[in-house]
This record gives C-alpha cells, structure tokens and sequence, in this order.
C-alpha cells in the first residue's frame, strides 16, 4: 500500500485547472463519443442514502481506461459555505489495474458536468447563438457560461436564482470582458437561445411556454427520479436527449414524471450514441438535454487531464 500511495500522482483543483481548459475537456468528451463510445456500455453507479445526503461510486471504463469516482451529495452544504458535491478520483491503470493518479474529485465533476453539456449542445444548439439564460446562481451556473462560449458566440448571460445576493454573486463571477452579464428572470426565456437550469429545484423552474423552437435547453441539476427543473409540456414538445436510456428511465426525473404524465414517450427519447451518430432528425422544435452524470464523464476528462496540458480554450 505504501508503494502505491507513493508512485500516486495527486492533482488538486487549481493543478487540475492549470493541465485542462474547458475547451480540451468539451473536446476529449467528443472524441470519445465520435469514436462509437455508447453510454449505455458504461458500468452503474451506486447511491447510498445517508442522514446528510448521499454517497455515490461511479466507476468507469471506456475501452482501455478505467478509473473510479467517490462523491458525495449533502444537500446542506451551501449554507455552510460548502460544496454541495464533493469528491475524489482515482484513475486506474488499465491492464494491471494499479492506481496511477488521485485527482480532485470536487473540481473535476465543476469541470465535467458542463463540459457535457457543452459537448453535446455544440451538435444542437443554433450556430449563432448569443443569448444564454441560467437558471441556478452556484458553482455549476457560472461553470456552464464558460462552456456554453466555449461552443459559440454568447453575448447576454442571464441569471435566474431566488436569492438576489447569490444572483449578483454569479453575475460578478461569470462577467468577462465584452460579456453582458445580469441578473434576470423567467421572462427572458422568451429571446433565449440557451437555457441552462443547474438547481436544486424539485419542481419546474418555470413555465417555459415562451421558450422559442429554436433553442436548447439543459437540465442537469438533480439525479432523482421524484426530481425535475423542467416542465411535462416542455419535453413533450420537444426532442429530448439523454446520456443513455437506462439511465434516463431509473435517475432522470424530469424525463420519468414526463412519461408518466404521458407527454413524453420513452421511444421518443434520443441518445447521446443517437446525436453522435447522426440518428437526430433536423429540428423545427425545441431540444432538451437532460443529464444526471455518469462515470465515463469522469473517467475521460480526468485521462484527458493527465495526457496533456492546458490547450486553452478552442
């Protein structure tokens, strides 16, 4: 044990945001899923309820790579000043299964989860793009702007949050040169082209009736099946996306209470393996992108981290 606790390369958060831009990590997820990658090849991850949230081991494997994330859900954490998801990774070396590197866990899911996002919404999203509207004021809200100009020209952040000093948090947070950040509300869907909800909501954000068939909308904020930011009526009119469907029928809440509701159907629902091998038709309605996260997320941004340095952004 010794021996390998001392040939581990660890990699805490701010060495992990110096090896790895948001771009090379939107890109790597790509990669993988271009190359024939289906989610649904991907191991489970367990979920074990405790008194202060939950504990999740989510292992990976993509081909060759393996690796392994432990991470943690405590609901209470914000108002301790806390992360609300934290965790560690161990990248693992495929053929003799020794771990090879400990990495930040907290930081690589900030990193992944809206790397996702931006990874598929690229394939979707309208090419000229330019008005985001997030629903969320934390840690994963502001990440997402980042992503989401990372994929295209994004001139008017909006955020949507219940607390007006989190809100201008997030807007000083997420402000870059020539970028209009404000804070705003569920009337700005109306010129949105994409939406990011990122919340701890249990119910629907809001109506989304005035959201524009043009635009893209992702959920990535619960993993729960009694859980959803988004509308029945939202992703009955809309081609609806998720990472693979046994994940989407047993984790995705807003994607369960939409069929169950009967909006929504289950073989309606397309694939990240669908939109990566040209299996979305051209769309005149709204795309939905519902993630709940998944190890081999994890596992090819944390290899893609230790393969290479920072590109910088594309």
């Amino acid at each position: 044990m010794t021996e390998i606790l001392s040939a581990l390369t660890t990699v805490d958060a701010a060495s992990l945001r110096r090896r790895l831009s948001m771009g090379r990590a939107i890109r790597a997820l790509q990669e993988t899923l271009e190359g024939g990658f289906d989610p649904q090849d991907d191991s489970p991850r367990t979920i074990v309820d405790v008194d202060a949230g939950q504990l999740l081991l989510m292992p990976g494997r993509v081909g060759p790579l393996v690796g392994q994330k432990l991470a943690t859900v405590a609901p209470g954490n914000p108002g301790r000043g806390l992360d609300r998801i934290q965790g560690l990774y161990i990248l693992i070396d495929g053929e003799t299964l020794t771990p090879t590197a400990l990495i930040d866990g907290t930081e690589l899911t900030a990193l992944r989860t809206p790397a996702v996002s931006a990874a598929v919404a690229d394939v979707v999203a309208a090419p000229d793009a330019m008005r985001l509207v997030v629903f969320g004021t934390g840690p994963q809200g502001v990440r997402h702007v980042g992503a989401m100009r990372a994929i295209r020209p994004i001139e008017h952040v909006r955020f949507v949050g219940r607390d007006p000093e989190r809100a201008a948090r997030a807007v000083a947070d997420a402000s870059a040169p020539g970028l209009d950040v404000a804070v705003g509300s569920p009337d700005e869907l109306v010129e949105a082209d994409i939406v990011v909800c990122a919340t701890t909501a249990r119910t629907p954000v809001a109506s989304f009736d005035a959201l524009a068939d043009r635009a893209v909308v992702v959920a990535v904020g619960s993993h729960e099946p009694d859980a959803r930011e988004l509308p029945a009526d939202l992703l009955g009119r809309s081609h609806v996306i998720v990472e693979s469907r046994a994940v989407a029928r047993t984790e995705a809440g807003d994607v369960i209470q939409a069929i169950a509701e009967g909006p929504l159907t289950d073989a309606e629902l397309f694939t990240f393996h669908d939109v990566f091998g040209g299996r979305i038709p051209p769309s005149d309605r709204p795309r939905v992108i519902k993630t709940c996260g998944m190890g081999w997320q994890d596992l090819v941004v944390a290899h893609a981290a230790m393969r290479r340095e920072d590109e910088g952004a594309r």
